[in-house]
């Protein structure tokens, strides 16, 4: 199993995050959270680094029946979606989303599989959609 499911572009940072946006939204995620890493590290650490989002995806039903199977996996939600700049090829941007088999793996619950196969089809989804 790979950690991250995930697609590559070639386009500018703005445009794979907008396009990252529309093609979780049409699989039914909303983003919830947003972490602008590059910003975060200069202004804390006055470093500089690549174009860095984390976008933190969810899908209302899927996050419910898998809250029903126990509580404890909101430690893992919501879903994080990173798109990144390529630092070894400029004008190539990374989307990566944490594979939804770790939830299962992490939970040690097998009732947690037919939400994480759900998952997976969706976030795999938004990822074709993307390249």
């Amino acid at each position: 199993m790979t950690p991250a499911l995930s697609a590559t572009l070639h386009t500018d940072f703005a445009d794979a995050v907008q396009r990252t946006r529309k093609a979780l939204s049409e699989q039914g995620f909303g983003v919830l959270t947003e972490i602008d890493v590059t910003a975060t590290m200069k202004q804390k650490l006055d470093a500089d680094m690549e174009d860095y989002l984390i976008l933190g995806a969810c899908n209302p039903a899927l996050a419910h029946t898998a809250l029903g199977v126990d509580r404890r996996i909101g430690l893992l939600l919501p879903c994080n979606v990173v798109v990144r700049a390529d630092r070894s090829d400029a004008g190539t941007m990374i989307v990566e989303a944490m594979n939804p088999e770790v939830l299962v793996q992490v939970a040690g619950d097998p009732a947690l599989q037919e939400v994480a196969d759900c998952a997976t089809a969706m976030l795999s989804a938004a990822m074709a959609a993307l390249g």
